[in-house]
């Protein structure tokens, strides 16, 4: 079993004001929401994708990439 720790974090009223009203309109609890962007926010920093490497490994030789237009090669890098 995880145990659970308190964390506090300063933020301006207003955010705090717009979160909490768009939590309680989606019937989520903050600290669900929180917990959920902390994971996807690891996640994202973590070994980047195939495509990514290959990429940056191409830019490294000085390799140009050429992608169908800007979604196509954030969708490709896992953005």
């Amino acid at each position: 079993m995880t145990k659970e720790v308190q964390m506090s974090i300063k933020m301006e009223s207003e955010l705090r004001d717009q979160f909490m009203t768009m939590a309680a309109a989606m019937h989520r609890p903050a600290a669900q929401i929180v917990r959920d962007l902390m994971r996807s926010y690891i996640q994202h920093q973590e070994t980047p994708n195939a495509e990514t490497i290959a990429a940056i490994q191409a830019v490294a030789r000085g390799e140009v990439n050429t992608y169908a237009s800007a979604d196509d090669f954030y969708r490709k890098i896992g953005i």
